[in-house]
């Protein structure tokens, strides 16, 4: 089978390449998934630079989400499963014509969700709508998040207005705003903005911002926790930057705020299964109502990987780029 692979890490637009692998064969447990497509997430460039919390064991595929049909099941496994369009996530080496899954991971996708969203339905939505929970916010509450153009950023937004949660979104690029705007979300503001943070308090008045999603570092974590209100919650959600989070410590102090880290990989595993079937659900309504847009940048083969990583990488990009073998 076509497949995309790195035999070191490093760079990826320098170390993919097409190699012809055997068909995997389903063991116990397990099922064989024919690729339809694959989206390229930044953790999936993380892993294969080795900076991950995840390194796989070399040669490597990359990839570890995608949509595609059940074609093979191993033993134990329901051959009910045999034909279904299913999404699934969590897994190792999508970038190709076929991988395993355990059949657990598989979420039938209804024929109203296209091919193109449900390539991207789980990982990125799925930590959003995680994220918005461990937030512990209802309608009517204040959040804000930066690098809110991004994936999780735009789906955060989305997710929370269906909620009725208000959300104030910072893009660091005055076209970011229009951006945003033109798949309905609101309350943006642009940090190149001198005087962006009076235009934050103007939006929120007198009503407290209970929680903030910091994916940036830097001294963006400080401004998230000076827009905070008292006992305010800042969750790290990433750092776009590398750089360590710069947090005054008076305004720790004095409103008395709480830092929490999030990875979704944990949160996802300890989530409890009725909790996660209904967060998959909510999805899986508001894709197919239209309530939550899923874009896509670009579409490539898995001979164009240098190509595709770019892409990726571009900034303004109006979603995701993805692969079909």
């Amino acid at each position: 089978m076509r497949s995309l692979i790195h035999d070191s890490f490093g760079e990826p637009a320098e170390l993919l390449h097409l190699a012809d692998l055997p068909t995997p064969e389903p063991g116990p447990g397990k099922v064989r998934i024919r690729t339809t497509l694959s989206p390229i997430h930044n953790h999936d460039l993380w892993t294969i630079r080795g900076s991950y919390g995840y390194k796989p064991p070399l040669p490597a595929i990359g990839g570890s989400e995608a949509v595609g049909v059940v074609e093979a099941v191993g033993e134990g496994v329901d051959a009910a499963l045999l034909g279904q369009r299913i999404a699934v996530a969590g897994v190792h080496g999508s970038w190709a014509e076929y991988f395993l899954a355990s059949p657990g991971g598989l979420v039938p996708v209804p024929d109203a969700v296209s091919d193109e969203a449900a390539a991207q339905l789980i990982a990125m939505p799925f930590s959003a709508i995680s994220l918005l929970e461990v937030l512990s916010v209802a309608g009517g509450d204040w959040i804000i998040q930066n690098a809110a153009n991004g994936a999780v950023g735009k789906t955060l937004a989305m997710l929370a207005k269906g909620r009725g949660v208000n959300t104030i979104n910072l893009v660091r690029r005055d076209a970011g705003v229009a951006e945003l705007g033109a798949l309905g979300i609101d309350h943006v503001v642009s940090t190149a903005t001198p005087d962006w943070k009076d235009q934050v308090r103007a939006l929120h008045g007198e009503a407290p911002i209970k929680a903030a999603v910091d994916s940036i570092g830097g001294t963006s974590s400080g401004d998230l926790a000076d827009l905070l209100g008292e006992n305010g919650l800042l969750v790290s959600f990433g750092s776009m930057t590398g750089a360590a989070m710069e947090i005054p410590s008076g305004a720790v102090i004095f409103k008395q705020l709480t830092l929490k880290g999030f990875w979704g990989t944990k949160v996802s595993a300890a989530m409890p299964s009725d909790q996660r079937r209904r967060l998959i659900g909510e999805l899986l309504t508001r894709v197919a109502s239209g309530q939550l847009e899923l874009p896509v940048e670009a579409v490539f083969g898995l001979d164009e990987a240098s190509r595709a990583v770019e892409a990726s990488l571009a900034s303004g990009k109006a979603g995701k780029v993805l692969f079909r073998p």
